[in-house]
């Protein structure tokens, strides 16, 4: 099989439409220098044609892969060479999102029934940006789930130049099932995800889904080479990302300590409040830092009163923190 030589990304924090957000990708670089960042998936058209600030980013979030939707190769160049301007590290295609208005518009996860215009996406991207170009899919799609149909995809993919491959252990159904259903009632298959990697040692192979904790992802690294883990890190970012830098990349993490890792956030919330972003949004990727902490409770009870509030309720209430976890 052809291909090539993909590019290894040991953890990654899933794309999740109405979390990885701006404000979230700089609040876990103040978590971890090292694991890979990924936007919301934004629909090649929104980019060409949508508001400027749509794909935004900050210099603060470091490497991040912009994921794009859409099954117009030209198309998906053309966005994939606005993000390229916009300073993103990478380009990747969701082939993986089940929704109805994905479904309808014959992208994500219905692409699996095309491996040949995926193929074909992916060469256009791969000519108009000198950036990895990547893939999330899924293991299957309705009725096509055998192993044998997402190894035929992959290797046509792999064949027009995609660098990595990140595969969600499970089904997707695009009938019968919400969004919210295909993450978890389709059964996980982690065995074919390893089998894929086995079958094809050249390919970068990242493994995704049903990866709550560190605990939960470290074992595959044995059979894959990379993880990506998305509502674990959402629920309880600091046992996810607070230790990662020194315990998988043996590197010295960019906070000591949860209280550190806010403080260090406040600069860019209060630049982003000043230029009229609501504080609640600013600060909503923090609401569970301290979860399973003394001073958790009055925490989230200042982030629920932010609105009408103001940073600097804000960083009281983190003071209270500190000084809770000073008197345990």
């Amino acid at each position: 099989m052809s291909g090539r030589r993909g590019v290894t990304v040991p953890f990654a924090v899933a794309p999740m439409m109405q979390h990885t957000t701006t404000h979230f990708r700089v609040a876990m670089r103040g978590l971890s220098r090292r694991v890979m960042l990924y936007t919301e998936m934004v629909h090649a058209n929104a980019v060409l044609r949508g508001p400027p600030g749509l794909i935004r980013r900050s210099e603060l979030e470091g490497a991040v892969a912009l994921q794009l939707g859409g099954n117009d190769p030209a198309l998906v160049a053309a966005a994939a060479k606005v993000g390229y301007d916009h300073g993103y590290a990478e380009i990747d295609l969701n082939v993986g999102c089940p929704s109805d208005r994905v479904s309808s518009g014959a992208f994500g996860a219905s692409l699996m029934r095309s491996p040949e215009r995926v193929a074909e996406i992916i060469a256009a991207v791969r000519a108009a940006v000198p950036l990895p170009v990547t893939v999330k899919h899924r293991i299957g799609v309705d009725e096509i789930d055998a192993y044998e149909d997402m190894e035929r995809f992959v290797e046509t993919v792999a064949a027009a130049g995609a660098d990595r491959f990140t595969v969600h252990a499970r089904k997707a159904w695009l009938s019968g099932l919400s969004p919210e259903q295909n993450r978890t009632v389709p059964p996980l298959r982690y065995p074919e995800v390893h089998r894929l990697k086995a079958s094809h040692p050249h390919l970068s192979v990242v493994i995704n889904g049903g990866l709550w904790s560190l605990a939960d992802a470290r074992p595959h690294l044995e059979h894959v080479d990379g993880v990506m883990c998305g509502r674990g890190v959402i629920e309880d970012p600091w046992s996810m990302l607070g230790t990662i830098d020194a315990d998988w990349f043996g590197e010295a993490p960019p906070a000591r300590t949860r209280v550190e890792a806010v403080r260090g956030y406040l600069p860019y919330a209060a630049a982003e409040i000043a230029s009229g972003e609501p504080i609640h949004r600013v600060m909503r990727p923090w609401i569970p830092i301290f979860t399973g902490l003394r001073g958790n409770r009055a925490w989230r009870r200042a982030l629920a009163e932010s609105p009408h509030g103001t940073l600097r309720d804000l960083e009281r209430a983190l003071d209270g923190v500190a000084e809770a976890q000073r008197t345990v």
